[in-house]
């Protein structure tokens, strides 16, 4: 008895794709992409249309290989023009992301979410961070869950405020330099005391008089237009003090003289020292092993063997250069790259302070 192999007619099933995916009047349109051109799209890297989608069709499931309806495509976009469609949809559809990525994404959130919770928090008992072990187990007690589409800050902020409900956490104080009058002096240290400030120095001099002090980040907005009222100016030395003196921007000597400052340690050496920390193993004086070097293209750097250059993949410094390539940026030094994330959090910090 022969057997005839009786295969589907007008189906054509699409795998190993990037779907997006956009609902418009009542009905589900989506697209067949290739993995990692979308996002290379959207930020303008990628320009051929063709090196992007899969096909210039619209579906109403790839998986499945359903096709959209006509009368529903003129419904939802006034048009048949699949070329046209496929450009909407990958301008404001949602990027689909398959389980097991969507878990790594998540896990990969909720650890950055919690060092920026570390490094902005206190024990009020200690005046030291928490773990971060600590701070993930706390975020689990509460059944915080990572929001992908808001900002890891905005998150971590949120976090603080409801940890604070239920734990003894504080947010780690600012400390910040004011520069007024003699005159208005008394006003701004009846301020200061108003919001609990600690005043770490006084220096004065013939007409000002400079006070550096720690308050609570929540105040520095207040800070700011009581500064400006008295005809002074603030300036941010650290955004988290903690005991220790580990503070989100560079270290500070409280005792350095305002009138005739002194050069402190360069900020570049002590970011190459946290980057050497953080994604370099010890270095060995001396071994007979000789060790296989891995170079990575992306930051046209020899990292090491092959543990850490898989660990490399996930440093700040990878992934910032990563973000350069995608932009057609040449790529950073590990001293370029820190100094240049420093800079953007210097910029942006001051907007996550507002609470």
């Amino acid at each position: 008895m022969s057997k005839t192999l009786v295969q589907p007619i007008g189906q054509k099933r699409l795998t190993n794709v990037a779907v997006v995916r956009l609902k418009k009047r009542g009905s589900r349109f989506e697209i067949a992409c290739y993995k990692n051109k979308v996002l290379s799209w959207r930020s303008g890297v990628e320009k051929d249309l063709d090196e992007v989608l899969q096909s210039h069709t619209v579906y109403s499931n790839v998986s499945k290989g359903v096709l959209a309806k006509s009368k529903d495509l003129i419904a939802a976009f006034g048009t048949e023009d699949q070329t046209k469609i496929c450009l909407e949809i990958l301008d404001k559809g949602e990027l689909q992301v398959a389980g097991k990525e969507r878990e790594i994404q998540f896990a990969s959130q909720f650890r950055d979410i919690a060092t920026i919770v570390m490094q902005r928090t206190i024990n009020p008992e200690t005046q030291r961070p928490y773990t971060i072990s600590m701070i993930e187990r706390l975020m689990h007690e509460i059944h915080f869950a990572v929001d992908p589409h808001s900002n890891s800050k905005k998150q971590a902020l949120e976090v603080i405020k409801e940890l604070q409900k239920h734990f003894p956490i504080k947010r780690a104080p600012m400390r910040l330099r004011f520069t007024v009058t003699k005159e208005n002096s008394p006003s701004l240290l009846e301020q200061l005391s108003s919001w609990n400030g600690t005043i770490v120095s006084k220096h004065e001099s013939s007409t000002d008089i400079s006070i550096i002090c720690e308050v609570d980040p929540s105040v520095y907005r207040d800070c700011e237009a009581v500064v400006r009222n008295l005809q002074g100016k603030v300036e941010v030395l650290a955004y988290s003090v903690h005991v220790e003196g580990d503070t989100q921007v560079e270290h500070y000597d409280e005792h350095e003289d305002v009138s005739a400052q002194m050069p402190g340690p360069d900020p570049t050496m002590q970011l190459t020292e946290r980057l050497e920390k953080q994604t370099l193993a010890p270095k060995y004086e001396s071994s007979k092993v000789e060790v296989k070097q891995n170079k990575c293209s992306t930051c046209n750097a020899v990292i090491g063997d092959a543990k850490e250059y898989r660990d490399h993949f996930k440093t700040d410094w990878h992934k910032h250069n990563l973000r350069r390539k995608t932009k057609q940026l040449p790529p950073l030094t590990a001293e370029e790259c820190l100094a240049d994330l420093d800079l953007d959090d210097s910029r942006s910090d001051l907007k996550d302070y507002s609470f």
